[in-house]
Protein backbone atom coordinates (compact mmCIF):
# COMPACT_ATOMS: atom_id res chain seq x y z
CA UNK A 1 0.00 0.00 0.00
CA UNK A 2 2.71 2.55 0.67
CA UNK A 3 3.98 2.33 -3.07
CA UNK A 4 0.58 2.81 -3.82
CA UNK A 5 0.17 6.41 -2.20
CA UNK A 6 3.34 7.26 -4.02
CA UNK A 7 1.70 6.44 -7.13
CA UNK A 8 -1.25 8.83 -6.20
CA UNK A 9 -1.19 12.24 -7.29
CA UNK A 10 -2.61 13.40 -4.50
CA UNK A 11 -0.65 12.47 -1.27
CA UNK A 12 2.55 11.63 -2.94
CA UNK A 13 5.36 14.02 -2.13
CA UNK A 14 6.56 16.73 -5.18
CA UNK A 15 9.96 15.65 -6.84
CA UNK A 16 12.08 18.71 -8.11
CA UNK A 17 10.40 18.87 -11.08
CA UNK A 18 6.94 19.69 -9.71
CA UNK A 19 8.29 21.62 -7.15
CA UNK A 20 9.95 23.81 -10.42
CA UNK A 21 6.69 24.19 -12.08
CA UNK A 22 4.70 24.94 -8.98
CA UNK A 23 7.15 27.93 -8.64
CA UNK A 24 6.19 29.33 -12.14
CA UNK A 25 2.80 29.11 -10.91
CA UNK A 26 3.13 31.41 -7.93
CA UNK A 27 1.20 34.55 -8.21
CA UNK A 28 3.99 37.21 -7.39
CA UNK A 29 1.37 39.94 -6.34
CA UNK A 30 -1.52 40.23 -4.46
CA UNK A 31 -3.89 41.67 -7.05
CA UNK A 32 -2.92 37.67 -8.69
CA UNK A 33 -3.13 35.91 -6.04
CA UNK A 34 -6.84 33.79 -6.45
CA UNK A 35 -9.04 33.63 -3.32
CA UNK A 36 -8.75 33.95 0.63
CA UNK A 37 -10.44 37.47 -0.09
CA UNK A 38 -10.72 38.36 3.65
CA UNK A 39 -7.05 37.30 4.20
CA UNK A 40 -6.02 39.25 1.16
CA UNK A 41 -8.11 42.55 2.01
CA UNK A 42 -6.36 41.97 5.58
CA UNK A 43 -2.75 41.83 4.53
CA UNK A 44 -3.76 44.50 2.08
CA UNK A 45 -4.49 47.10 4.92
CA UNK A 46 -1.58 45.71 6.99
CA UNK A 47 1.04 46.65 4.31
CA UNK A 48 -0.24 49.53 2.82
CA UNK A 49 -0.05 50.75 6.01
CA UNK A 50 3.46 49.80 6.64
CA UNK A 51 4.37 51.13 3.39
CA UNK A 52 3.02 54.49 4.26
CA UNK A 53 4.97 55.13 7.77
CA UNK A 54 8.22 53.98 6.19
CA UNK A 55 8.34 50.79 8.77
CA UNK A 56 8.73 47.46 8.11
CA UNK A 57 4.90 45.62 9.18
CA UNK A 58 4.35 43.41 12.21
CA UNK A 59 4.91 39.65 12.11
CA UNK A 60 2.61 37.70 10.20
CA UNK A 61 1.33 34.31 10.74
CA UNK A 62 -0.28 32.65 7.89
CA UNK A 63 -2.59 29.40 9.25
CA UNK A 64 -4.55 26.60 7.68
CA UNK A 65 -4.01 23.76 5.98
CA UNK A 66 -1.72 22.61 3.26
CA UNK A 67 -1.71 23.52 -0.08
CA UNK A 68 -3.84 26.61 0.23
CA UNK A 69 -1.11 28.83 -0.09
CA UNK A 70 0.50 30.15 2.71
CA UNK A 71 4.26 30.15 0.85
CA UNK A 72 2.97 31.56 -1.56
CA UNK A 73 1.79 34.66 0.86
CA UNK A 74 4.88 34.73 2.21
CA UNK A 75 6.53 35.64 -0.75
CA UNK A 76 3.84 37.76 -2.34
CA UNK A 77 4.77 39.82 1.20
CA UNK A 78 8.11 40.50 0.59
CA UNK A 79 7.73 41.54 -3.07
CA UNK A 80 4.67 44.08 -2.14
CA UNK A 81 7.44 45.26 0.44
CA UNK A 82 9.91 45.19 -2.15
CA UNK A 83 12.04 43.45 0.54
CA UNK A 84 14.27 40.23 0.24
CA UNK A 85 13.14 37.13 1.53
CA UNK A 86 14.79 34.71 3.54
CA UNK A 87 13.26 31.15 3.98
CA UNK A 88 13.73 28.51 6.43
CA UNK A 89 11.75 25.99 8.18
CA UNK A 90 10.96 24.95 12.27
CA UNK A 91 12.33 21.34 11.69
CA UNK A 92 15.90 23.29 10.39
CA UNK A 93 16.28 25.15 13.31
CA UNK A 94 17.44 22.69 15.87
CA UNK A 95 19.75 24.94 17.92
CA UNK A 96 20.04 28.52 19.13
CA UNK A 97 22.80 29.29 16.92
CA UNK A 98 21.12 28.04 13.62
CA UNK A 99 18.44 31.01 14.29
CA UNK A 100 21.22 33.14 15.52
CA UNK A 101 23.49 33.15 12.65
CA UNK A 102 20.22 33.72 10.10
CA UNK A 103 19.21 36.53 11.90
CA UNK A 104 22.33 38.62 12.03
CA UNK A 105 22.63 38.73 8.59
CA UNK A 106 19.34 40.16 7.85
CA UNK A 107 19.18 43.68 6.47
CA UNK A 108 16.35 46.47 7.41
CA UNK A 109 13.38 45.57 5.65
CA UNK A 110 13.98 42.22 5.13
CA UNK A 111 11.54 39.58 5.41
CA UNK A 112 12.52 36.03 6.99
CA UNK A 113 9.88 33.31 6.59
CA UNK A 114 9.79 30.17 8.56
CA UNK A 115 7.43 27.48 7.42
CA UNK A 116 6.28 24.83 9.57
CA UNK A 117 7.04 27.22 12.53
CA UNK A 118 5.29 25.26 15.03
CA UNK A 119 8.23 22.38 14.60
CA UNK A 120 11.15 24.97 15.93
CA UNK A 121 12.96 24.09 18.51
CA UNK A 122 12.58 25.65 22.40
CA UNK A 123 16.09 27.40 22.28
CA UNK A 124 15.94 28.72 19.05
CA UNK A 125 12.04 29.48 19.95
CA UNK A 126 13.18 31.24 23.01
CA UNK A 127 15.91 33.50 21.42
CA UNK A 128 13.03 34.62 18.12
CA UNK A 129 10.87 35.92 21.34
CA UNK A 130 13.98 38.61 21.98
CA UNK A 131 14.18 39.24 18.05
CA UNK A 132 10.60 39.59 17.28
CA UNK A 133 10.19 42.48 20.36
CA UNK A 134 13.58 43.97 20.73
CA UNK A 135 15.27 43.23 17.67
CA UNK A 136 18.34 42.06 18.89
CA UNK A 137 19.74 38.16 20.50
CA UNK A 138 21.65 37.03 22.77
CA UNK A 139 24.29 35.03 22.22
CA UNK A 140 26.10 32.84 24.77
CA UNK A 141 29.95 32.07 24.75
CA UNK A 142 31.37 29.77 26.77
CA UNK A 143 29.77 27.27 29.70
CA UNK A 144 29.21 26.00 32.78
CA UNK A 145 30.47 29.21 35.33
CA UNK A 146 32.51 31.01 32.65
CA UNK A 147 29.64 31.77 30.25
CA UNK A 148 29.09 35.10 29.04
CA UNK A 149 25.84 36.72 26.92
CA UNK A 150 26.72 38.93 24.34
CA UNK A 151 23.88 40.99 23.08
CA UNK A 152 23.80 41.71 18.81
CA UNK A 153 21.45 44.08 17.07
CA UNK A 154 19.21 42.50 14.88
CA UNK A 155 18.01 44.70 12.08
CA UNK A 156 14.44 45.77 11.84
CA UNK A 157 12.53 43.02 10.02
CA UNK A 158 9.23 40.97 9.56
CA UNK A 159 8.68 37.36 10.24
CA UNK A 160 6.28 35.78 8.71
CA UNK A 161 5.16 32.19 9.89
CA UNK A 162 3.07 29.63 8.25
CA UNK A 163 1.99 26.62 10.80
CA UNK A 164 -0.75 23.98 9.76
CA UNK A 165 -1.27 23.58 13.38
CA UNK A 166 -2.09 26.85 15.05
CA UNK A 167 -3.21 25.08 18.68
CA UNK A 168 0.70 23.89 18.25
CA UNK A 169 2.18 26.73 18.86
CA UNK A 170 2.92 28.30 22.55
CA UNK A 171 1.42 30.59 23.64
CA UNK A 172 4.61 33.46 23.97
CA UNK A 173 5.54 33.09 20.41
CA UNK A 174 1.56 33.02 19.02
CA UNK A 175 1.46 36.51 21.19
CA UNK A 176 4.50 38.17 19.35
CA UNK A 177 2.40 38.02 15.92
CA UNK A 178 0.88 40.97 15.20
CA UNK A 179 -1.63 39.34 12.49
CA UNK A 180 -3.06 36.06 12.11
CA UNK A 181 -4.63 35.15 8.96
CA UNK A 182 -6.67 31.97 8.63
CA UNK A 183 -6.55 30.73 5.28
CA UNK A 184 -9.71 28.70 4.26
CA UNK A 185 -9.87 25.63 1.88
CA UNK A 186 -11.47 27.11 -1.44
CA UNK A 187 -14.67 26.25 -2.96
CA UNK A 188 -14.87 25.00 -6.59
CA UNK A 189 -15.36 28.49 -8.69
CA UNK A 190 -12.27 29.69 -6.62
CA UNK A 191 -10.42 25.99 -7.92
CA UNK A 192 -11.43 26.81 -11.46
CA UNK A 193 -10.07 30.44 -11.29
CA UNK A 194 -6.84 28.93 -10.41
CA UNK A 195 -7.12 26.02 -13.22
CA UNK A 196 -7.69 28.90 -15.85
CA UNK A 197 -4.93 31.06 -14.36
CA UNK A 198 -2.48 27.60 -14.62
CA UNK A 199 -3.56 26.31 -17.79
CA UNK A 200 -2.61 29.61 -19.27
CA UNK A 201 1.25 29.47 -17.82
CA UNK A 202 1.45 26.00 -18.28
CA UNK A 203 -0.09 26.43 -22.11
CA UNK A 204 -2.81 24.01 -21.87
CA UNK A 205 -6.18 24.19 -23.64
CA UNK A 206 -8.59 24.10 -21.02
CA UNK A 207 -12.01 24.46 -21.26
CA UNK A 208 -14.77 25.53 -18.78
CA UNK A 209 -16.67 22.09 -17.84
CA UNK A 210 -12.96 20.21 -17.73
CA UNK A 211 -11.83 22.68 -15.38
CA UNK A 212 -14.86 22.71 -13.54
CA UNK A 213 -14.40 18.65 -13.36
CA UNK A 214 -10.77 18.79 -12.41
CA UNK A 215 -12.02 21.50 -9.18
CA UNK A 216 -14.46 18.92 -8.25
CA UNK A 217 -11.96 16.46 -7.59
CA UNK A 218 -9.29 18.48 -5.77
CA UNK A 219 -10.32 19.03 -2.08
CA UNK A 220 -10.69 22.30 -2.05
CA UNK A 221 -6.55 22.61 -1.88
CA UNK A 222 -4.97 24.49 -5.33
CA UNK A 223 -2.06 22.60 -4.61
CA UNK A 224 -3.86 19.51 -5.87
CA UNK A 225 -5.82 21.55 -8.43
CA UNK A 226 -2.35 22.02 -10.29
CA UNK A 227 -1.07 18.83 -9.50
CA UNK A 228 -4.47 17.22 -11.01
CA UNK A 229 -4.04 19.64 -14.16
CA UNK A 230 -0.40 18.34 -15.03
CA UNK A 231 -1.89 15.03 -15.03
CA UNK A 232 -4.87 15.88 -17.00
CA UNK A 233 -2.82 17.74 -19.19
CA UNK A 234 0.05 14.63 -19.57
CA UNK A 235 -3.22 12.24 -20.28
CA UNK A 236 -4.67 14.72 -23.23
CA UNK A 237 -1.44 15.36 -25.03
CA UNK A 238 -0.83 10.69 -25.16
CA UNK A 239 -4.66 9.81 -25.33
CA UNK A 240 -6.51 12.61 -26.63
CA UNK A 241 -5.98 15.59 -28.82
CA UNK A 242 -4.34 17.97 -26.47
CA UNK A 243 -7.35 19.37 -25.21
CA UNK A 244 -8.92 19.46 -21.75
CA UNK A 245 -13.12 18.31 -22.14
CA UNK A 246 -15.02 16.89 -19.14
CA UNK A 247 -14.86 13.58 -21.00
CA UNK A 248 -11.01 14.18 -21.22
CA UNK A 249 -10.47 14.92 -17.37
CA UNK A 250 -12.92 12.11 -16.15
CA UNK A 251 -10.70 9.37 -18.12
CA UNK A 252 -7.50 10.91 -17.15
CA UNK A 253 -8.22 11.19 -13.71
CA UNK A 254 -9.99 7.66 -13.57
CA UNK A 255 -6.53 6.33 -15.02
CA UNK A 256 -4.92 8.43 -11.76
CA UNK A 257 -7.10 6.81 -9.34
CA UNK A 258 -8.74 10.13 -7.99
CA UNK A 259 -12.81 9.38 -7.97
CA UNK A 260 -15.51 11.82 -8.57
CA UNK A 261 -15.38 13.23 -4.91
CA UNK A 262 -11.74 13.74 -4.74
CA UNK A 263 -10.52 9.97 -2.99
CA UNK A 264 -7.30 8.70 -4.32
CA UNK A 265 -6.43 4.88 -3.64
CA UNK A 266 -5.14 5.15 0.03
CA UNK A 267 -8.29 7.53 0.98
CA UNK A 268 -10.32 4.09 -0.45
CA UNK A 269 -8.32 1.85 1.12
CA UNK A 270 -8.65 3.18 4.59
CA UNK A 271 -12.09 3.16 4.03
CA UNK A 272 -12.63 -0.32 2.51
CA UNK A 273 -10.47 -2.09 5.95
CA UNK A 274 -13.02 -0.05 7.87
CA UNK A 275 -16.38 -0.98 6.22
CA UNK A 276 -15.66 -4.65 5.27
CA UNK A 277 -12.60 -5.47 8.29
CA UNK A 278 -13.72 -3.77 11.03
CA UNK A 279 -17.75 -3.60 9.97
CA UNK A 280 -17.94 0.06 10.17
CA UNK A 281 -15.68 0.29 13.48
CA UNK A 282 -15.16 1.89 15.93
CA UNK A 283 -11.32 1.21 15.08
CA UNK A 284 -8.42 2.39 16.63
CA UNK A 285 -5.75 4.46 14.18
CA UNK A 286 -3.19 1.86 14.54
CA UNK A 287 -5.24 -0.89 14.02
CA UNK A 288 -6.17 0.45 11.14
CA UNK A 289 -3.14 1.71 9.95
CA UNK A 290 -1.76 -1.78 10.21
CA UNK A 291 -4.68 -2.91 7.57
CA UNK A 292 -3.81 -0.68 5.15
CA UNK A 293 -0.07 -0.88 5.43
CA UNK A 294 0.93 1.88 6.27
CA UNK A 295 2.09 4.49 9.61
CA UNK A 296 -0.43 5.79 11.66
CA UNK A 297 0.67 9.27 11.28
CA UNK A 298 -0.18 9.13 7.84
CA UNK A 299 -3.39 7.80 7.65
CA UNK A 300 -3.97 10.60 10.55
CA UNK A 301 -2.27 13.36 9.00
CA UNK A 302 -2.86 12.53 4.95
CA UNK A 303 -6.10 10.74 4.48
CA UNK A 304 -8.55 11.69 8.19
CA UNK A 305 -8.79 15.16 7.77
CA UNK A 306 -10.33 15.19 3.89
CA UNK A 307 -12.24 12.36 5.17
CA UNK A 308 -13.59 14.29 8.45
CA UNK A 309 -14.44 17.08 6.28
CA UNK A 310 -16.33 15.38 3.30
CA UNK A 311 -18.07 13.18 6.55
CA UNK A 312 -17.32 9.73 5.59
CA UNK A 313 -15.08 9.09 8.73
CA UNK A 314 -15.79 9.91 12.28
CA UNK A 315 -13.19 10.32 15.25
CA UNK A 316 -15.13 9.17 18.81
CA UNK A 317 -13.17 8.47 21.78
CA UNK A 318 -13.69 4.96 21.00
CA UNK A 319 -11.80 4.99 17.65
CA UNK A 320 -12.50 5.78 13.94
CA UNK A 321 -16.28 5.25 12.51
CA UNK A 322 -17.37 4.75 8.77
CA UNK A 323 -20.38 6.94 8.34
CA UNK A 324 -23.21 5.54 6.33
CA UNK A 325 -22.04 8.25 3.15
CA UNK A 326 -19.06 6.35 3.66
CA UNK A 327 -20.55 2.92 3.49
CA UNK A 328 -22.51 4.24 0.21
CA UNK A 329 -19.82 5.43 -1.55
CA UNK A 330 -17.96 1.81 -1.70
CA UNK A 331 -21.28 0.55 -2.71
CA UNK A 332 -22.18 -1.17 0.62
CA UNK A 333 -25.33 -1.23 2.15
CA UNK A 334 -24.79 0.07 6.16
CA UNK A 335 -26.01 -1.94 9.06
CA UNK A 336 -28.89 -0.48 11.28
CA UNK A 337 -27.29 1.47 14.32
CA UNK A 338 -29.29 3.99 16.21
CA UNK A 339 -27.62 7.14 16.36
CA UNK A 340 -25.54 6.30 12.94
CA UNK A 341 -23.82 9.48 11.32
CA UNK A 342 -25.92 9.61 8.22
CA UNK A 343 -23.36 12.24 6.72
CA UNK A 344 -22.31 13.55 4.30
CA UNK A 345 -21.43 17.15 5.79
CA UNK A 346 -19.59 18.41 2.62
CA UNK A 347 -21.26 17.35 -0.49
CA UNK A 348 -24.75 17.53 0.38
Amino acid sequence: MADEQEASPLSALPDSGDREVESTLRPSRLTEFVGQPKVREQLELVLESARKRGVPPDHLLLSGPPGLGKTSLAMIIAAELNSAIRVTSGPALERAGDLAAMLSNLVEGDVLFIDEIHRIARPAEEMLYLAMEDFRVDVVVGKGPGATSIPLEVAPFTLVGATTRTGALTGPLRDRFGFTGQMEFYEPPELEDVLRRSAAILGVSLDRDGGAEIARRSRGTPRIANRLLRRVRDYAEVRADGHVTREVARAALEVYDVDELGLDRLDRAVLTALVRSFGGGPVGISTLAVAVGEESTTVEEVCEPYLVRAGMLARTPRGRVATEFAWRHLGQVPPERPGRDRGPTLFG
